[in-house]
C-alpha cells in the first residue's frame, strides 16, 4: 500500500488512502469478499457531514441497482440527505452495525465505518489521484455553500 494522499479543507486534512478507489459522490471502494466492491464515505465526505447520527437502507440485499439510485437515508448534525449509489450493481449488504449506532462513520471510515457492499458492478471509479483532482475542484463552490448557510 502506498502512502496516503491529503487534501487540505481549510485547517483540517482530509485523508485519501492509497489503497481504495473513488467515487464522486464521494465514496470510496475497496475490494472485499468474493468479487465485492465494499464502499464508504471518504474523509472530506465525513468532514463535510459532522457527527453521522441516523441511517437507514431503504432496499434488501440481493436488489439490482441502476447507478445514482437512491439506497438509504443518512442524518448529520449538517445535513439530512438521501444515499445514492456509487454505480450500478447488485446490493450484497449493508454494515449493519451502522443501524444500531452509526459513529463509526464518524470515527473509522476507511474500516468499521462502511456502508455496503456491491457486486457485478459496472465502475467507472476513480484513482486516489484522481479523486484529488476532483475536490480540488469542488472545494471553492463548497466552500461558498458553507459560507452561505453559516450566513443564511
Amino acid at each position: 500500500m502506498g502512502e496516503p494522499l491529503y487534501f487540505a479543507m481549510g485547517e483540517y486534512r482530509a485523508k485519501i488512502p492509497s489503497d481504495r478507489q473513488y467515487a464522486l459522490n464521494h465514496m470510496w471502494a475497496q475490494a472485499s469478499a468474493g468479487h465485492a466492491l465494499r464502499f464508504g464515505f471518504s474523509a472530506y465526505a465525513v468532514r463535510l457531514l459532522q457527527d453521522v447520527y441516523f441511517l437507514e437502507w431503504l432496499v434488501p440485499p440481493g436488489t439490482l441497482l441502476a447507478e445514482k439510485q437512491e439506497i438509504g437515508q443518512i442524518e448529520s448534525q449538517k445535513a439530512e440527505a438521501s444515499l445514492y449509489t456509487p454505480c450500478a450493481g447488485k446490493m450484497v449488504q449493508f454494515n449493519e452495525t451502522l443501524l444500531r449506532d452509526p459513529s463509526a462513520i464518524n470515527v473509522d471510515k476507511y474500516e468499521t465505518g462502511w456502508l455496503f457492499e456491491m457486486a457485478d458492478t459496472l465502475d467507472d471509479l476513480l484513482t486516489p489521484e484522481q479523486y484529488l483532482q476532483h475536490l480540488t475542484k469542488v472545494w471553492e463552490v463548497t466552500q461558498q455553500t458553507i459560507r452561505g448557510q453559516m450566513n443564511g
